[in-house]
């Protein structure tokens, strides 16, 4: 049927909407593919996605590439979303799927006109509605939702404690494709972080602003003290904030699987996936910048110069995305091991 896309500023889109009335904060997606990994990313929790490629949901969706059990966004908006998909894996098309959750979006929207609003009013609040209407109030901040519940999987010698902010399944599968024991603990119970004798830290992505978790920096902070920790997306954030940094909302944003990263300690640019609204603008002497994007000079990872802590703003894990930067899992694994085997021999 038809609907309407209606922007904060005024704007309002006419095209064919599927599911009810929703709103939510709307940011753009610029990869070309990687739908269903977005689609199930929890950091996209209450936002309207805007994809800029024209055409989405021609391999489908299959049983293997979700980040979580069930879509995480509140909305999507496509040029084209197409119902007739061909890839061998794929078990359904994007329209049954997001159907399927009773998850609305709209099709035959003008998508890059979309875009260049985003890009010049900043990301707004955004509604897809069965009318032209003024556009409804939605809540400015929300704690992330997650699983309340401990879960382990695998065996391995190193034993991971990931922190839970609303991860990506790929994440954890990174450390346990390492040979790692992954006990992955919703951030509400860091205090039972201690009883679980996790050998590193790994404080995942995760949606919205990182001041709105602002009550959990104390134990953020002894937990990086105790323990060698990595902090991806919003756990980066949350370990500059812990330490006295600070952070700011971005325009628009970082979202998509093209973005350039320098890594100053190698001296090579290498590409990233990332999906983030806001960075981290200041930060204490303890920490050095090892990483900054290259297109803003944005800080885009940290290292802690004498505890064994390193943050990124990207996604190492590349779901989706390149797989330039996987081999910080494998760096944060020597330093975990080699402050092991300094506290044996202490």
């Amino acid at each position: 049927m038809s609907g309407y896309l209606l922007l904060e500023n005024g704007t309002s889109y006419k095209g064919n909407l599927t599911g009810a009335d929703v709103g939510g904060e709307i940011v753009f997606y610029t990869g070309m593919t990687g739908y269903q990994e977005v689609l199930t990313d929890p950091s996209y929790q209450n936002q309207i996605i805007v994809f800029t490629y024209p055409l989405i949901g021609n391999y489908g969706i299959n049983a293997s590439d979700f980040e979580s059990e069930r879509p995480q966004i509140k909305g999507a908006v496509f040029y084209e979303c197409c119902e007739h998909f061909s890839h061998y894996e794929a078990a359904y098309s994007v329209k049954e799927y997001l159907s399927k959750w009773n998850v609305p979006f709209i099709s035959h929207v003008d998508t890059r006109s979309v875009v260049k609003k985003i890009r010049k009013h900043g990301t707004m609040k955004a509604e897809l509605s069965a009318v032209k209407k003024n556009l409804s109030m939605f809540p400015e901040k929300q704690l992330p939702s997650i699983n309340e519940t401990l879960t382990t999987a695998g065996d391995g010698d190193v034993h991971v404690a990931l922190i839970d902010f609303g991860f990506k399944k790929s994440i954890g599968a990174s450390f346990l494709k390492r040979g790692c024991k992954v006990t992955t603990i919703p951030y509400t119970k860091l205090h039972e972080l201690s009883s679980v004798k996790p050998d590193a830290i790994v404080f995942s992505n995760g949606p919205g602003d990182p001041k709105s978790l602002a009550m959990y920096l104390p134990a953020i902070k002894k937990a990086t003290e105790e323990y060698p920790s990595l902090g991806i997306c919003l756990g980066h954030q949350l370990i500059a904030l812990a330490y006295g940094g600070d952070t700011k909302k971005l325009r628009f944003g970082h979202r998509g699987a093209n973005h350039p990263v320098a890594d100053q300690v190698k001296g090579k640019v290498f590409m990233t996936s990332q999906n983030h609204s806001y960075v981290v603008t200041s930060h204490q002497e303890a920490f050095k910048v090892r990483f900054l994007n290259v297109n803003d000079q944005s800080v885009e990872g940290m290292l802690h110069k004498s505890l064994p802590i390193l943050s990124v703003q990207f996604h190492p894990e590349a779901h989706p995305g390149p797989a330039e930067s996987e081999y910080l899992f494998d760096e944060f694994l020597e330093m975990v091991k080699k402050t092991r085997r300094e506290t044996v021999y202490a």
